[in-house]
């Protein structure tokens, strides 16, 4: 797992990237295929199988990597741009 604070090249890339949104909650994901995103708004907590935590808010850069277990707890609606793959 990643996060960063996108760049402005970076936000220009997800221009024609889909959108997902969540109510706070929590949940446990599996990722098939890498996912790249762009957290539009809203804050969230990952916790990978092995511990691994990450958080991350509007304005950060997160990617995801194949075959990742995890739980995903939202603490603030999020709405974030995606792509999956390279």
């Amino acid at each position: 797992m990643l996060v960063k604070t996108a760049t402005k090249s970076e936000i220009q890339t997800t221009e024609n990237w889909s959108i997902w949104e969540k109510e706070v909650s929590e949940f446990d994901w599996e990722y098939f295929d890498k996912e790249t995103c762009f957290i539009i708004e809203g804050e969230a907590e990952v916790t990978a199988e092995n511990g691994e935590k990450i958080n991350f808010k509007a304005g950060n850069w997160v990617e995801f990597q194949k075959g990742l277990k995890c739980t995903w707890k939202i603490t603030k609606d999020i709405r974030k741009k995606y792509k999956f793959g390279k």
